[in-house]
């Protein structure tokens, strides 16, 4: 089991999140995705045990993880990457101890439910008024045909083959919404299940709405890129 968490600047939050990662998966290899934090997050991570990729200048999201799902799959060895051996679980910072629920994800690929599954969140807290998060189902619709409920879930399950496979990750805040359509593409099982979780979300202040327009910009780059004409084409799933 391996667990990659996107982090930056959750000095607050890592060592909570982590620790509930520990509970789920004791087992589990941790490596953090640090793009470009400020604060202590990366000294913190490895003080808890995990393994740091990044931490220089900020790349955004997609980046931060692209770097630590390389390494993570190198140190694995390619060939056990290639027979699709092993389930990842990809997270976010910001869960703190609610990072303990990912264990239903985890098993719902093991147990060979999906291929890709996203954790929705039971409870809704802070957010916009929904535009970027409308654009991004409406997106993932329009490119691949699948209808979403957690479009832009950080919180996913996957085997060591579908990672891979969707390497590299689209860009920024892109990431998530790019892997849902280049995993369908494919020919690979998506599964959302509904979990308990809760996380650090960004308010209806002057920072959340930037925020929210940096995303639906990504968003918007990722829905061009992988247009009918120009997107990743299909490959067969891994055996």
């Amino acid at each position: 089991m391996t667990v990659i968490v996107a982090a930056r600047d959750e000095a607050a939050r890592i060592a909570a999140t982590i620790a509930g990662l520990r509970r789920a998966f004791p087992a589990a290899t941790i490596w953090l995705a640090d793009d470009g934090s400020r604060d202590r997050t990366a000294a913190i991570a490895r003080a808890q045990g995990a393994r740091v990729v990044g931490g220089g200048r900020p790349v955004g999201k997609g980046g931060a993880m692209t770097a630590a799902a390389r390494e993570a799959l190198r140190q694995r060895g390619a060939a056990s990457a290639a027979r699709a051996e092993g389930v990842f679980v990809l997270c976010d910072g910001d869960l703190a101890g609610s990072a303990e629920g990912l264990a239903e994800l985890a098993r719902a690929v093991a147990d060979g439910e999906a291929d890709l599954a996203v954790a929705a969140f039971a409870r809704r807290v802070g957010g916009g008024f929904g535009i970027a998060l409308g654009f991004a189902r409406w997106a993932i619709r329009r490119r691949c045909g699948l209808r979403t409920r957690a479009p832009i879930s950080g919180q996913r399950a996957l085997r060591a083959g579908v990672l891979a496979a969707v390497l590299p990750f689209a860009p920024g805040y892109g990431m998530e919404i790019g892997m849902t359509i280049d995993a369908v593409r494919a020919g690979y099982r998506v599964r959302e299940l509904q979990l308990d979780l809760s996380h650090r979300a960004s308010a209806r202040t002057a920072a959340g709405f930037a925020h929210r327009a940096r995303q639906l910009a990504d968003f918007a780059r990722v829905y061009r890129a992988r247009s009918r004409r120009r997107g990743r084409g299909l490959r067969p799933p891994a055996a």
